[in-house]
């Protein structure tokens, strides 16, 4: 199996890494500074579960330089993901398996409008993680876990053929029976937390610990199912509840890439999070105030850092 890395920022740094460092063959696509770095010393992981150095097939910034992929991770940030797929085109055998792991609860339709079905799985991540320095990724919060599904919902024999490689690497992962319940999911939770937190400029512990900005937290999640619910994905009733306790146990200390992103003056994925809610809650009617209103603050920043 040739595993292609689209993207070797934090997720398909650490995810990548772990393929390579099993032995498998994978080809990282990376840029810059960060490029150089793996091709001249191997990419090295710190984790909270032990650190490691590996030396992938092939590190690139040129696709024609990428043989043909059985397995794609497009791991870009949500708005790269059209592009993304484009790119891998040139990749593509009969039966090449492409999954996005971005945050972002559209990202399969992204691919979809590009690749056909056959070749697109829907996916998510949980991790944190970013890149520490050129040539190194920086594992420091959860247990890292990749979820995947058909979907249609189908069980097929590629799902079984992706979990193999994801085995061999290491990491937990886990075939959904409705990928599209687990998106939201994660959704809910990375939406509610990246824009309030990049408006306060508060940790998670510390905006769950405020009743105030708790109730905020907890406004926004119930938005987001709301929205959810009504384009037809099939969210259990009690998933803000869900989500509430689960955002109470994560690192004091943590932040999310989106809110690192805004408050370091980099283009974020302020408008595939809470912009994508107001967005989606014009078309379906549903009122979104307080997506709105943490959208809206933040979205001159969003704008500036992407002049």
């Amino acid at each position: 199996m040739h595993t292609v890395i689209i993207g070797v920022g934090g997720v398909g740094g650490y995810f990548g890494g772990k393929i390579s460092n099993s032995g498998q063959k994978v080809t990282l696509v990376a840029r810059g500074k960060h490029l150089e770095a793996i091709q001249k010393k191997g990419l090295q992981v710190n984790s909270i579960h032990g650190d490691f150095v590996t030396h992938p097939y092939i590190a690139t910034d040129d696709i024609q330089n990428v043989e043909k992929a059985d397995l794609i991770l497009i791991c870009t940030k949500s708005w790269q993901v059209i592009q993304a797929a484009e790119q891998v085109k040139p990749l593509l055998k009969e039966d090449t398996i492409v999954i996005p792991l971005q945050n972002g609860a559209d990202n399969a339709e992204k691919v979809l409008s590009v690749l056909d079905k056959k070749h697109v799985l829907g996916g998510l991540c949980k991790i944190y993680s970013k890149i520490e320095a050129p040539g190194v990724i920086s594992h420091f919060g959860h247990q890292p876990e990749v979820v995947f599904g058909e979907t249609d919902k189908s069980l097929t024999d590629r799902l079984q053929k992706v979990k193999s490689v994801f085995d061999k690497a290491g990491f937990n992962n886990t075939i959904s029976k409705d990928i599209y319940v687990d998106i939201w999911s994660k959704f809910m939770f990375i939406a509610t937390v990246s824009g309030l937190g990049a408006l306060t400029k508060a940790t998670i512990g510390e905006m769950y610990e405020n009743e105030g900005t708790r109730k905020i937290l907890e406004q926004t999640a119930t938005e987001i199912y709301e929205v959810g619910v009504s384009k037809g994905v099939a969210l259990p009733k009690d998933l803000v509840d869900r989500i509430m306790a689960f955002i109470g146990k994560q690192p004091y200390d943590s932040t999310a890439s989106t809110q690192r992103d805004i408050l370091e003056g980099r283009p974020s994925e302020l408008d595939n999070f809470n912009g994508f809610i107001v967005n989606e809650g014009k078309k379906l009617g549903i009122q979104t105030p307080v997506n709105t209103f943490i959208y809206s603050c933040l979205q001159p920043m969003e704008a500036k850092a992407r002049q």
